[in-house]
């Protein structure tokens, strides 16, 4: 099972930055597209960015021309550089490709634990 570690989380006032970084490790894979996924209080986890493994971007647009998703190349990692932020950001941010990857188990999809954001008002 590959695991997934994503890390940069914090507290943070609004308007500040913050940028995620996670790496994919283990049995050797290529993931094509790598996400950052949120779930905020309360919500339904969503999709906040995507990258391919040509460049190819995509950003909800709760996010666009705020967040700037990145990797080297085709290798399993990316970086989420988040600026302006807001209350409306909060949550936790979770990397993964996308459709996210299976769980070993066979039963639904692979999570990690996840990196928290705080954005105080």
């Amino acid at each position: 099972q590959v695991q997934i570690r994503e890390s940069g989380g914090g507290l943070v006032q609004a308007g500040a930055s913050l940028r995620l970084s996670c790496v994919a490790l283990g049995p050797t894979i290529s993931i094509n597209n790598i996400g950052w996924y949120r779930q905020g209080p309360g919500k339904e986890r969503e999709l906040v960015a995507r990258i391919s493994n040509t460049g190819y971007t995509y950003y909800s647009d709760s996010v666009k021309g705020r967040f700037t998703i990145s990797r080297d190349g085709d290798k399993n990692a990316a970086d989420l550089q988040m600026n302006s932020l807001n209350a409306e950001d909060t949550g936790t941010y979770y990397c993964n490709s996308v459709p996210p990857l299976p769980s070993a188990t066979g039963r639904g999809d692979y999570w990690g634990q996840g990196t928290q954001v705080t954005v105080s008002s």
